[in-house]
């Protein structure tokens, strides 16, 4: 799937929701839209992949005209390839499973052989020099390698909230030229203006929340409109 045909815009905002229970995340997704977001990601914690497909379901049928995406995290991105359907409109895994070092690419082969039997038409969101995964030691190969196994190279800071290094999303896009770039830690709408030049899409959760699971409706709309003014 081609990304600027889903978001041809210059910068895509995807606020992440922490999904806790479906009223809540039927709650969040009506802020994230009301605010002019491109779609969202939904993301569960602490409940099953089965639980969370579930809930996406629900959300998607009642926003069909919009873009949800799901993160389950403790699967592989194999397995979610062969339990998803074509009401997911994204895939975001924190690990694509990349290495900088190595060619061929026999892990992330076989998560593209997994997307293709599936005969998924989404888009791929893959983790690479991503937190809480293995270090990355040479931004510049693990960029340029990603961009054959996913539609969107998605990379983070060090950790949930901290903003990434401005100049390793440089570094990133730099290497990754066209091929889109997503940032899915540490956006506020103070700082979003640092990466503008250097991302393509942000996935945003812990800068425009009152807490874990609930965003704040004028951080949200904040971040939009600084995006789309300064982009």
């Amino acid at each position: 799937m081609n990304y600027r045909k889903i978001f041809p815009a210059h910068h895509a905002i995807l606020p992440v929701i922490h999904v806790c229970r479906q009223q809540q995340a039927l709650r969040n997704v009506k802020i994230a839209r009301d605010a002019g977001a491109d779609g969202v990601f939904l993301i569960g914690h602490n409940m099953s992949s089965t639980e969370l497909l579930s809930i996406h379901r629900v959300v998607a049928a009642e926003h069909h005209d919009w873009w949800v995406g799901v993160n389950c995290l403790g699967l592989r991105p194999v397995e979610v390839f062969k339990r998803i359907d074509d009401t997911v409109a994204g895939v975001w895994t924190d690990n694509a499973m990349i290495y900088e070092h190595m060619d061929p690419q026999p892990d992330a082969e076989e998560v593209l052989a997994a997307r293709d039997a599936a005969g998924w038409s989404g888009l791929y969101f893959g983790g690479v020099a991503f937190k809480y995964q293995r270090h990355v030691s040479d931004l510049v190969p693990a960029a340029q390698k990603s961009a054959k196994y996913m539609d969107v190279v998605t990379t983070s800071g060090s950790g949930t909230g901290h903003a990434a290094n401005v100049e390793k999303i440089r570094m990133m896009k730099q290497a990754l030229g066209d091929f889109p770039l997503a940032i899915a830690s540490g956006i506020t709408p103070e700082n979003v203006v640092d990466y503008l030049n250097h991302a393509d899409c942000f996935l945003v959760a812990t800068g425009i929340s009152n807490s874990f699971e609930e965003l704040n409706p004028d951080r949200t709309a904040a971040l939009i409109r600084n995006i789309r003014n300064g982009g």
